[in-house]
């Protein structure tokens, strides 16, 4: 089953190589990984994507737990989350796919970031399944390369119901 862990650490040198060195030691894989300094520079955020059954992921969260640079570690699938992931997509345009590929764009509400006379680059942002149902789209029109961010997710705020609980009623006297 697929995972995303988040993971916040010491923005040190150093860091994004202890964690991938654990994954690889033990024989992990880690499908998407993004790494970026939160609002506090010294602190880095990393999302990271991995496959394995609930004994392998409880396994690989104690191991991360253990690193000197990590100061919190979380399974966002044990919770509600957001996750986005960006591609580039630069597609080979004939005269007459230019305007097809302009409708796909739109259609996604992707955005052109350049453009040339044989050839457009989309953006596009979104969840996984719209990210790869655009470049299912596109490919037919000639994509001549794509560039993937892999995937960021941050956990969801409990709804306001959740939240809330009853107040005492003050008494007047």
């Amino acid at each position: 089953m697929e995972h995303i862990i988040s993971l916040t650490v010491e923005n040190k040198f150093g860091s994004l190589s202890r964690v991938a060195g654990l994954f690889s030691g033990r024989g992990f894989n880690i499908e998407s990984l993004s790494v970026a300094p939160t609002l506090d520079p010294s602190v880095s955020m990393m999302t990271l994507v991995t496959n394995g059954d609930d004994p392998i992921i409880e396994q690989i969260l104690k191991q991360l737990n253990k690193l000197i640079d990590v100061i919190k570690v979380v399974d966002l699938n044990e919770s509600d989350f957001v996750e986005r992931e960006t591609a580039l997509i630069k597609v080979h345009t004939r005269p007459e796919d230019r305007a097809e590929a302009l409708r796909i764009a739109d259609i996604f509400r992707a955005n052109v970031v350049d453009s040339s006379p044989i050839s457009y680059t989309i953006e596009i942002t979104g969840d996984t399944q719209k990210v790869q149902a655009i470049i299912n789209l596109l490919q037919p029109l000639g994509i001549k390369d794509l560039v993937r961010t892999g995937r960021i997710a941050i956990a969801r705020e409990p709804t306001r119901a959740a939240v809330t609980q009853p107040r005492p009623i003050a008494k007047i006297n």
